[in-house]
């Protein structure tokens, strides 16, 4: 399978710079796939689209303030950190530019001195493993040197912090947000309780893999990288009731696939713990788990339009995509949305 097979042509002005003015009043696209059918709705209306008895699985990480702009404490040559994953308490892997200028035993200040860094090792990649050091609690240190990571195709700043967090995001821990429940909103939840959905919470870190693209041409030769996930015996007795009664399970983005998906046997039963997940889904993978999707438009060439190419087919997405494209959906982050059915 070729890299060039996920890519689309997708005018600039499409990328949304900023979220939509109220969460669920983005436009959502639905994919059915028994019939092939594309129909355009908004996001308020996605509970017409479930059964009582469906359950919902959403994913509750929290997206800290990981980007931090800080200079080398000797040279005062500019630095910047993105923190990726938390080894143990004060030892964190992150990405970060210039590397010319972060050599192990290198330190660096940020914050005007509310927290310091030094470089342990160079980990794969060119990532740096690092020691922080400050005085209090680090997530409050954090929550004052820190920026939000946002992605690279966004420009515009973000007044609204929030606006990047789900509504229902408590665990801490994510570089980057799970794009597809920012369209919930409160009365959307009230609209699904009323209606008999159950709602599960599933736990997925976003991490490094929203930041590499894809760049082997052969996309089996590509490396996922690993993220924690977490899943409760409570949720997973709900999750396996739901398929034993022969209802669906939908997933709230690809960040939950990936829960239920590595937490699965061959039976399709899923089973508590965590860890750390690298599964790859592309084109070929039978999902054992996922019924239904919730997702956002994704980059080009990017293992998320692999995935969703996997789960609705490939030339499905496409035109899905090209559809879209046509009627002026907005992409990426801040985008719409997609059901697929």
């Amino acid at each position: 399978m070729k890299l060039k097979d996920f890519s689309y042509e997708l005018p600039e002005r499409l990328i949304a710079q900023n979220p939509a003015e109220k969460r669920d009043l983005s436009r959502l696209l639905v994919l059915n796939r028994k019939n092939d059918t594309l129909l355009h709705k908004y996001f308020k209306d996605i509970t017409d689209f479930f059964n009582s008895g469906d359950c919902l699985v959403i994913n509750n990480t929290r997206v800290i303030p990981a980007r931090l702009l800080g200079e080398k404490e000797k040279t005062g040559g500019k630095i910047e950190f993105v923190l990726l994953k938390r080894k143990e308490k004060d030892i964190w892997e992150v990405i970060l530019k210039p590397g010319k200028i972060a050599k192990p035993g290198s330190r660096f200040v940020f914050g005007e001195g509310l927290l310091k860094a030094e470089i342990l090792e160079i980990a794969d990649e060119g990532n740096r493993i690092v020691k922080f050091y400050y005085d209090g609690v680090f997530e409050e240190v954090l929550d004052k040197v820190g920026v939000m990571p946002l992605p690279p195709y966004i420009h515009a700043s973000l007044e609204d912090k929030e606006r990047y967090q789900t509504i229902y995001s408590r665990i801490n821990g994510s570089a980057a947000a799970p794009t597809a429940g920012l369209h919930f909103t409160h009365e959307v939840f009230e609209s699904l309780a009323q209606k008999g959905i159950k709602v599960v919470e599933v736990t997925l870190h976003v991490g490094l893999g929203t930041f590499r693209p894809v760049k082997t041409e052969n996309i089996l030769e590509h490396h996922m990288h690993k993220e924690f996930y977490s899943i409760t015996p409570e949720a997973c007795d709900i999750i396996n009731k739901t398929k034993e009664e022969g209802q669906r399970v939908i997933a709230v983005g690809t960040t939950s696939v990936r829960v239920l998906e590595t937490s699965s046997d061959e039976s399709g039963r899923v089973r508590p713990g965590s860890g750390e997940t690298d599964i790859f889904i592309y084109p070929g993978y039978r999902f054992k788990v996922v019924d239904a999707l919730v997702t956002n438009f994704h980059l080009p060439e990017s293992t998320l339009i692999m995935l969703v190419s996997a789960f609705a087919g490939k030339d499905r997405i496409m035109q899905a995509y090209r559809e879209a494209i046509n009627e002026e959906y907005r992409f990426f982050s801040f985008g719409d949305a997609m059901l697929i059915l």
